[in-house]
């Protein structure tokens, strides 16, 4: 069996992940670039935990510069076999309101601007993200939340959009009559590149606003979020804390097989492949390349 690593990533406004024991900073190297941060590992209770900071201390980085595959691989290198993605969003339904948090369950994609997978020319491959939340993960963190008496919405769709600006006004109205919960610009492709990775990924969208399609509140400003975003991360640490303690110690094969997506994922004649690309590939998809 494989040892349980949980990785966590901080959305705005978690920048760090205080209570961890035997807390040191790491700095893995990637052939992918430079992640957002360099790593931050020690225990909880024990498990193992990786804790990276998607826009890095004081939010420095834009979503559309956040390097995905750089982060998604230095987590891979590290050991991490679970990854839980803490992310700010705002919503599209009156009872998901500012301080809710939502259990994704599904993800669309509308950016634009973005490297979405670790392979292309040279090694092609194509994983399944008709389920792209592993379930496994997702009840895991509806425990501990129901342990820490923290309200949390079991599904929702998120759609994340390029930004860094908000949403019009038109296109929120489109989202909101598709039927999609959540708004963000950060999970994706951060969740195909853990499932390129053969990482169980999960997201707890923490709504901080509701977009601008709300009569009461349309317009978003930052200031209005950040007062949010501060009490949301306290909750988001309790959450993390808990799920740390309860969390399997031995990794729970994926019943959608998040972990094994690689298995038949592969297109490209061996003969064909690039060795150039296939050596950036050696923590990604090691395991059926053959390291």
């Amino acid at each position: 069996m494989t040892k349980s690593v949980l990785g966590i990533i901080g959305g705005s406004g978690i920048y760090d992940l205080p209570g961890l024991t035997n807390a040191q900073t790491r700095t893995i190297d990637s052939p992918w670039g430079q992640p957002s941060a360099a790593l931050l590992t020690g225990e909880i209770a024990g498990l193992p935990i990786v804790f990276l900071s998607r826009h890095d201390k004081g939010h420095r980085i834009s979503p559309t510069d956040i390097n995905y595959r750089a982060n998604i691989d230095v987590l891979k290198r590290a050991g991490v076999t679970d990854l839980v993605s803490l992310s700010a969003c705002g919503s599209f339904k009156e009872d998901l309101a500012p301080g809710t948090f939502v259990l994704v369950d599904q993800f669309v994609d509308r950016t634009h601007a973005r490297a979405t997978s670790f392979f292309g020319t040279g090694c092609v491959a194509h994983v399944s993200m008709a389920h792209p939340v592993s379930p496994r993960l997702r009840i895991h963190i509806a425990e501990a939340a129901m342990a820490e008496n923290l309200p949390i919405v079991r599904d929702g769709t998120y759609v994340c959009i390029e930004g860094p600006q908000f949403s019009s006004l038109a296109e929120s109205l489109i989202y909101k009559n598709l039927g999609y919960s959540v708004i963000g610009m950060t999970n994706l492709p951060e969740a195909k590149l853990a499932r390129e990775a053969e990482i169980c990924y999960a997201t707890v969208a923490m709504v901080t606003d509701f977009d601008c399609w709300h009569p009461d509140h349309d317009a978003v400003t930052v200031q209005d979020i950040i007062k949010v975003l501060l009490a949301n991360a306290e909750k988001a640490k309790r959450l993390v804390a808990r799920l740390a303690r309860d969390f399997p110690r031995e990794h729970e094969l994926c019943p959608i097989g998040s972990d094994r997506a690689l298995d038949n994922a592969l297109i490209t004649a061996p003969e064909a492949r690039d060795p150039e690309l296939l050596k950036k590939l050696d923590a990604v998809a090691g395991r059926v390349l053959g390291r």
